[in-house]
């Protein structure tokens, strides 16, 4: 049934596809980029010093230092999208934990658990991961880490609700008249009801969670050189904005394509899974 839902959606049809492309691209970067993304070409660059414009030699053009942008691309998918699903994944599996465990809570863990939530929330998430990444050391996995521990806040929110309602209905009395436990109520009977949550959350927080990772490599704490990245290839070609403005537009359309490709899949993943939609 849910299937049904989502091939009939075209919206949700064209975020799978372009989440495919995009994760196959990264996948396959090492045998489809045409040349290493950090080798420099002599003819790169031209005899004035400026990058190529696209042409048949370097099909998107080179970048400052004479490297081909397109294979720079291929292989900054792969620390984009590392970042965005490993990420995303880490935090939606902690939101999901104090999520279910603060709704089932009932005391002091309970209240403890979404005060803390609500902390967390009162601070700026950009502001917070520059200031973590710039103490830590910025690399890959630090900015992973870093956007991990930050992401979950609103996932927990949203769990939290669901179990508080899931709490009180019937089956869950049933259980309890029956003498099973808080963990098997738990993890027998509510968990399962919260994975269609935890997949649309899963995969609408990838696109987020992309354009996080792009912007702290634009503010140059996050991915660290020479690793590629989409945010750190805008960083460094910023100055050539207005002479070869291929550098830019090309790294900002595969952050657009990637958020919108996930949004959409999100969205049609949301509308395809839920109890309520029409058959």
């Amino acid at each position: 049934m849910a299937w049904r839902r989502f091939s009939r959606d075209k919206a949700a049809l064209l975020g799978l596809v372009l989440c495919s492309l995009i994760i196959l691209a990264a996948l396959l970067a090492p045998w489809i980029a045409p040349h290493d993304p950090n080798f420099q070409f002599p003819d790169g660059i031209s005899l004035e010093g400026a990058p190529q414009p696209p042409g048949t030699a370097f099909l998107l053009g080179t970048d400052l230092l004479g490297r081909d942008l397109l294979s720079r691309l291929l292989w900054g998918a792969r620390a984009s999208l590392l970042v965005g699903i490993v990420a995303n994944g880490i935090a939606v599996v902690i939101g999901v934990f104090l999520g279910a465990l603060g709704g089932m809570g009932r005391g002091l863990i309970g209240t403890l658990i979404m005060r803390f939530t609500d902390v967390m929330m009162a601070f700026p998430v950009l502001l917070l991961a520059i200031a973590l990444t710039a103490v830590l050391r910025p690399s890959l996995w630090i900015v992973t880490l870093v956007i991990a521990l930050l992401n979950w806040v609103a996932v927990a929110r949203v769990i939290y609700a669901q179990v508080i309602s899931l709490r009180e209905r019937e089956f869950v009395e049933a259980a309890q008249a029956v003498g099973a436990s808080g963990s098997r109520i738990l993890y027998r009977h509510i968990v399962p009801h919260l994975l269609p949550t935890a997949l649309v959350w899963g995969s609408l927080g990838i696109g987020t969670t992309v354009l996080l990772e792009a912007t702290l490599s634009f503010l140059g704490v996050g991915v660290q050189p020479p690793t590629p990245s989409w945010g750190g290839i805008i960083n460094e070609s910023q100055s050539y904005l207005t002479t070869a403005p291929w550098l830019v537009l090309f790294p900002g359309a595969a952050i657009l394509v990637t958020s919108l490709g996930f949004n959409l899949l999100g969205e049609g993943l949301r509308d395809a899974l839920d109890p309520n939609g029409a058959n």
